[in-house]
C-alpha cells in the first residue's frame, strides 16, 4: 500500500479560524465559570471526573515497517507513562449521565524536537471513545460548544434524560447496522472504561507520514468485560469503583495503533467528523501500553493528576504535531482553559517532566 506523505500544505485553515478559536475559548471559559460556581471549585472543561490515575510503561515494538517506525516509534524500547481515565463532561456528574470517555497518556523520556512552548521530554496523546470528533471542524466545535455551554446550568436529571435518549437512538440505529457518533458522544453505553477503545479522533503528523491513533484493550481479562454494564441507580460513581477494583486485581494492557493516511478524499485532514475507513487503511500496532496492578485512586496521586498535572495535544514532538481544524483549536483551547482552572484554584500547573514527580 502507498501512504501519503506529510507536508505543511496539507492543512488548509479557514480565513476566520482564529476568531472561531477565540469564540471557543470564551464560551468554554464561561461554561467553566458556571460549573465553578456550582461546585465551588474549577474543574477540567472536559473529562473532569477521573475514574483511574495510573502509571506503567509503553513499549515500542521492534521490527516495525519503515512507515510505522516514525517519531516516538522510530526506536524500539520502553518508556514510563502516566495515564488518566475520565468521564467526558466538564463537570462532576453522576454516572447515569454516561457520555464519551477520555484516556490521556503522557509518555516520558522522549527526546527530540518539540512544538513551541513545550520544553520537557514528554509526548502526550489525548484520546477519547469514538473514532471521530462529531463537531468536525473548529466552526462546528464552536457551534456544538455553545449548545453544551447553554445546557451546563440545567439540572442533572435533564442531562441524564438527554444521555438516555441518545443511547437509545444508537441502540435503534444498530438494528440497521449503523450508529451516530454524536449520539455516542452524548449517550455512551454503560460499558466498563477498561473494555473501551480510545482514539485520537483527529489526525497527527506521524514523522514523514500522517495518522490517526487508537488504543485497544489487549488482554483477555479486559475483553471479558465486554458485556459488563453499570447500573447507575446502584452506584453514581460506579465507573470509578469498577475501574479501581479491576486495577487492584489485574494488569491492564492496550495496544497503541496507527491508522496511516492513504487517501486524501476519503481520509480528510480538516474534517474530524469523517471516519477514516479501515478498508482504506487499517489500524496497525506500534506499541503496547502495560499498566500493572496498582492503587489506581490514591488521594495523593489523584490530587496531582486532577489538580496539578496537564495533558495537552501541544505537549508533543514536532514529529507528532496535531493536524486539522479541530486540533489547531485544541492547541490553544486546552492551554487557555488549563490556565483558567489553575488560576482559579490557586494551583501551579506543572508540565510534568519525569515519572518520579508522580506520587505513589
Amino acid at each position: 500500500m502507498t501512504y501519503l506523505r506529510y507536508a505543511p500544505d496539507i492543512e488548509q485553515p479557514a480565513p476566520d479560524e482564529q476568531d472561531t478559536i477565540d469564540g471557543i475559548i470564551k464560551g468554554m471559559t464561561q461554561q467553566s465559570e458556571t460549573v465553578e460556581k456550582r461546585e465551588h471549585h474549577a474543574v477540567r472543561a472536559s473529562h473532569a471526573k477521573s475514574s483511574a490515575c495510573v502509571t506503567g510503561e509503553l513499549t515500542v515494538a521492534a521490527g516495525l515497517s519503515s512507515e510505522l517506525a516514525q517519531g516516538l516509534f522510530a526506536t524500539p524500547g520502553s518508556h514510563p507513562v502516566a495515564v488518566r481515565f475520565a468521564q467526558g463532561p466538564g463537570e462532576t456528574l453522576g454516572d447515569r449521565v454516561s457520555t464519551h470517555r477520555g484516556m490521556s497518556i503522557k509518555v516520558f523520556d522522549v527526546p527530540g524536537e518539540k512544538l513551541p512552548g513545550h520544553s520537557v521530554d514528554t509526548q502526550d496523546f489525548v484520546l477519547a471513545t469514538g473514532t471521530t470528533f462529531p463537531s468536525g471542524t473548529a466552526a462546528g466545535f464552536l457551534r456544538d460548544g455553545t449548545v453544551i455551554g447553554k445546557s451546563t446550568g440545567l439540572p442533572e436529571g435533564v442531562k441524564s434524560a438527554v444521555s438516555s435518549t441518545m443511547r437509545n437512538l444508537n441502540k435503534a440505529l444498530h438494528a440497521f447496522g449503523t450508529e451516530s457518533a454524536l449520539a455516542d458522544f452524548f449517550g455512551h453505553p454503560y460499558s466498563h472504561p477498561l473494555a473501551d477503545s480510545y482514539f485520537s479522533q483527529a489526525p497527527v503528523r506521524f514523522g514523514d507520514f500522517v495518522a490517526k491513533l487508537g488504543a485497544e484493550p489487549a488482554n483477555e481479562s479486559q475483553r471479558a468485560l465486554s458485556e459488563w454494564r453499570l447500573d447507575p441507580h446502584q452506584d453514581e460513581d460506579g465507573f470509578r469503583h469498577a475501574t479501581v477494583a479491576f486495577f487492584r486485581e489485574n494488569e491492564v494492557m492496550f495496544e497503541l495503533k496507527a491508522q496511516l493516511w492513504a487517501d486524501a478524499e476519503r481520509q480528510p485532514i480538516e474534517d474530524a467528523s469523517v471516519d477514516w475507513p479501515v478498508s482504506v487503511s487499517p489500524y496497525r500496532t506500534v506499541a503496547t501500553l502495560r499498566l500493572p496492578r496498582q492503587d489506581a485512586y490514591s488521594p495523593q496521586r489523584v490530587r496531582y493528576f486532577d489538580e496539578v498535572m496537564t495533558f495537552r495535544p501541544a505537549h508533543s514532538l514536532a514529529a507528532h504535531r496535531p493536524l486539522g481544524s479541530v486540533m489547531r483549536a485544541r492547541l490553544q483551547v486546552y492551554r487557555a482553559l488549563s490556565d483558567f482552572r489553575h488560576r482559579e484554584n490557586g494551583v501551579a500547573a506543572e508540565d510534568t517532566a519525569g515519572i518520579d514527580r508522580i506520587p505513589a
